[in-house]
C-alpha cells in the first residue's frame, strides 16, 4: 500500500516548512506533498502552490488538480505537524470503512514539552458554524472533493472550503475518530473571546458576507431556508397589568446583584412594569439582598422555585408561569446592568413600532469594575431583516438584551440548562416572527473570574459547542418540515 495520499498545507517559515516536509514526507503512504502560499509573493518552487487565499475556490481547484491520489490531506493551520504510529492508516480504513468524504480526529496541542489532549466533538447535521473545529487536519475522500467541487457554483475568495464541505456534508458522511492521532504546536494562538467574536470583527466583514451567502445557498439547497414572510404581531394589552417585565434569574450573585436590581428600578417606562428575580436557592447572601429591595419596593417580585435542581432556562420558566409577568419579558443577568433608564422604553418602542416576537439589544462589554474591555461594543450589526433569521443559524448568538412577547415565550418554553437557553428560543421565535434590533448600547455585559462566560476548559467548551450543534439540528430539521407543510 503506497502513494495513497497527497498533503497539502500552509507554507510558513523555513524552520516550520523543513520541519513538517521531513515529518510528513517519512511516511510511505504519501505521495507528494505541497506548501499553499498565499503570503503575497511568488514562489517559484516545485512543491509550492502560490494562492490568493488559503481557502478560495481557486485554491481547492489546484489542489484538486495536484492530486493524483485517493485521498488527499489539507492541513488548515500554520505549525509543526508530528503523525502517530500508523495514523495515516487509520485515517485510510476509516474513511473507507464508513464511506466518510471527510475524516478527522482528536489530537495533541504540543507546548515546549508538554501534549495537551484536544479533543473535537462529532459531526452532525447542525455543525453549519464556519469555524467549526474539526482541528488543523481535514483528510479527504479525492473522488467526494472531485465530485462536490466541480459542481459548485460559487466562486469564494475565503470561503471556499467552507462551501466545500456544507455541500459534502449533504450527501456523504464526516466522520470524527476519537483517537488522537497527531500532534500539532501552533506558529499563533488566537484566545477563545477573540475566535467568539470573530464573525463581528469589522476587518472581517467581507469575509463574513461571502459566508453567509454560502450558507444561505445551503439552507436553500436542503429546503431550510425561510423568505422573511412575517406576520405582524397584534399586542393584547387588555390581559396584563404590567406592560413589561424584567426578568433576573440569579444564583448566588451576592457582589453584582444590587447593581443590576437598581438599574432596573431606575428605568423611566409610559406603563408599568415589574421585576421578577428568581432566586435559584442562593446560599451567599443574595437572597438577602433580594429581599431587602423587594420589601422597599413592591415592583420586584422574589420568587424562589420549589425545585432545587433548576437551570437559567428553568429559571426563565418560573417567571413566565407567574400571574405577574407582564406582556413583554426583558432580559436582564445578575452579572449586568442597563446603559441607563430609557433602556426598557427603547425596547418596548421597538415591539409596537415593527410588531415583532422579539427584541434584540447592543451591549457593551466590560470587566467587574465597568471599564470597557475588547471587543468592545457588540451590536450584530451583521443581522439583516432579509437573512437574519437564517444567517443566526450560522453564527454563536443573537446579542443582548435579548426581549420577547411573553405568550410566545409561554408557548415554546426554555430548555432547562444553563448554556445556550436563549439561544433556542431566539431560534425558535425567529423561525416565524420578526427580530427587532437595536444597533445601540443599551446594556452593560460584565466579564469576570467568576461568571458563566469566564475562560473554559476545553471539555466545557466541547460541550457547549456540541449543546448548541444540537439545537441547530432541532432547528434546521423544524424549519426545514415547516417549508414542506408550506408546499403542500
Amino acid at each position: 500500500m503506497k502513494n495513497l495520499i497527497t498533503v497539502f498545507l500552509p507554507f510558513s517559515d523555513d524552520r516550520i516548512n523543513e520541519f513538517n516536509f521531513k515529518q510528513l514526507g517519512s511516511s510511505k503512504l504519501v505521495e507528494k506533498i505541497y506548501f499553499l502560499n498565499d503570503k503575497n509573493k511568488n514562489i517559484n518552487i516545485e512543491n509550492v502552490l502560490n494562492t490568493d487565499s488559503l481557502f478560495s475556490t481557486s485554491t481547492l481547484n489546484k489542489i484538486l488538480q495536484k492530486t493524483k491520489t485517493e485521498h488527499l490531506i489539507f492541513i488548515t493551520e500554520e505549525g509543526k505537524f508530528t503523525l502517530q504510529d500508523n495514523s495515516l492508516l487509520k485515517y485510510i480504513d476509516i474513511s473507507k470503512k464508513y464511506n466518510s468524504a471527510i475524516t478527522y480526529s482528536n489530537y495533541y496541542l504540543r507546548k515546549g514539552n508538554a501534549l495537551i489532549k484536544q479533543p473535537v466533538i462529532d459531526h452532525q447535521l447542525g455543525s453549519v458554524r464556519d469555524d467549526f473545529n474539526f482541528g488543523p487536519l481535514l483528510f479527504f475522500n479525492k473522488k467526494c472533493f472531485k465530485e462536490k467541487q466541480n459542481s459548485t457554483k460559487t466562486d469564494c475568495i475565503w470561503m471556499g472550503l467552507y462551501a466545500l464541505r456544507l455541500s459534502i456534508s449533504e450527501e456523504k458522511p464526516v466522520v470524527k475518530i476519537s483517537e488522537y492521532l497527531y500532534s500539532f504546536e501552533e506558529r499563533k494562538k488566537q484566545t477563545d473571546e477573540e475566535k467568539h467574536f470573530d464573525y463581528l470583527d469589522s476587518s472581517n466583514a467581507e469575509k463574513q458576507k461571502e459566508a453567509e451567502s454560502v450558507f444561505a445557498d445551503y439552507l436553500k439547497n436542503i429546503g431550510a431556508y425561510i423568505y422573511p414572510k412575517f406576520e405582524d404581531i397584534c399586542f393584547s394589552e387588555d390581559d396584563y397589568e404590567f406592560e413589561a417585565s424584567i426578568i433576573i434569574p440569579v444564583k448566588n450573585r451576592v457582589n453584582t446583584i444590587k447593581d443590576s436590581v437598581n438599574s432596573a428600578l431606575k428605568q423611566k417606562t409610559k406603563n408599568k412594569f415589574n421585576i421578577i428575580i428568581v432566586d435559584n436557592h442562593s446560599t451567599d447572601g443574595t437572597t438577602q439582598i433580594i429581599k431587602e429591595i423587594a420589601n422597599e419596593d413592591d415592583r420586584v417580585i422574589h420568587i424562589i422555585p420549589k425545585r432545587v435542581d433548576l437551570g437559567i432556562g428553568g429559571c426563565w420558566n418560573e417567571a413566565l408561569k407567574d400571574k405577574s409577568c407582564g406582556m413583554f419579558a426583558v432580559q436582564l443577568d445578575s452579572d449586568d446592568i442597563y446603559k441607563d433608564e430609557n433602556t426598557l422604553q427603547k425596547i418596548i418602542d421597538k415591539f409596537h413600532n415593527e410588531k415583532c416576537g422579539m427584541v434584540i439589544g447592543s451591549y457593551q462589554l466590560t470587566d467587574f469594575d465597568f471599564n470597557e474591555i475588547p471587543p468592545g461594543i457588540i451590536s450584530h450589526n451583521e443581522w439583516t431583516d432579509t437573512n437574519g433569521h437564517n444567517n443566526a443559524l450560522r453564527v454563536n448568538g443573537f446579542g443582548a438584551p435579548r426581549a420577547f412577547y411573553t405568550p410566545l415565550l409561554r408557548e415554546i418554553n426554555f430548555p432547562d440548562v444553563s448554556y445556550g437557553e436563549d439561544y433556542a428560543v431566539c431560534l425558535a421565535v425567529s423561525r416565524k416572527h420578526k427580530v427587532g434590533r437595536i444597533y445601540e448600547p443599551i446594556y452593560v455585559c460584565r466579564r469576570w473570574e467568576g461568571n458563566s462566560d469566564a475562560e473554559l476548559t476545553i471539555d466545557k467548551k466541547n460541550k457547549y459547542d456540541f449543546y448548541k450543534d444540537t439545537l441547530r439540528t432541532e432547528e434546521i430539521n423544524k424549519r426545514i418540515e415547516m417549508n414542506k407543510n408550506v408546499l403542500k
